[in-house]
């Protein structure tokens, strides 16, 4: 009486290995990747190539004072407030103003600032953020808005031109920056052979020989 012989299990396909490098902070830090001046090359260049179609689309305010007066120079907004928590009157000459959040600021700190620049005004007008009401409620036109910051990089459009003007920063964000940022710190540490080589999976789970003994009823 012959007996059946059990079916070979099925070879694992190289193929469906998932591996993957692992960068901790001290790979970044001693690699050299905490370097301004990389992140900024690296989204200016993402900023032009999204501009030649090449790129297809916290809970806090930071405030910073002139410590001899303690008046307020600069502003960082990043909140999810649906209400106008900075004062026009806090925006003083010189300031640079970063709107990075909601409805956050008075309709008149935009309207006193000298030049307003978005990251993609097009993108910011039909959402819910400062400018985008002002938008809505017909107090602040296209024209208003000196430039997108892509004519900035490119040389089209002048940044500050006195040390007095206020300028009104709106950033809806452009993720594809933040992942060219990335990308420029992945090669640097690439280039330091740093990090580690990881699997994440050898096979696919139906490759494995002993899967019929690994279900539980």
């Amino acid at each position: 009486m012959s007996v059946a012989s059990k079916p070979k299990p099925a070879e694992a396909d190289p193929s469906h290995r998932i591996g993957f490098t692992y960068l901790s902070q001290e790979d970044l830090l001693t690699s050299g990747c905490l370097d301004f001046h990389l992140a900024i090359e690296a989204a200016e260049d993402a900023i032009l190539a999204h501009r030649e179609g090449k790129v297809f689309f916290p809970e806090k305010i930071v405030q910073i004072f002139n410590e001899d007066t303690q008046e307020r120079i600069n502003c960082l907004t990043a909140t999810s407030a649906q209400a106008p928590l900075l004062k026009a009157a806090w925006v003083k000459p010189g300031a640079f103003y970063s709107h990075i959040g909601g409805w956050e600021d008075e309709y008149e700190v935009a309207q006193g600032c000298d030049k307003i620049v978005c990251d993609h005004w097009d993108t910011v007008k039909h959402r819910t953020q400062t400018l985008s009401r002002m938008y809505k409620d017909r107090v602040l036109k296209d024209e208003d808005i000196y430039c997108d910051i892509d004519a900035l990089v490119a040389g089209e459009k002048a940044g500050r031109e006195t040390d007095t003007e206020r300028i009104y920063f709106n950033a809806v964000g452009l993720a594809f920056t933040e992942v060219a940022i990335a990308w420029a710190m992945y090669r640097r540490a690439m280039e330091n052979y740093a990090g580690q080589q990881l699997t994440m999976q050898q096979t696919t789970i139906f490759e494995h020989s002993n899967i019929a003994q690994c279900f539980r009823r």
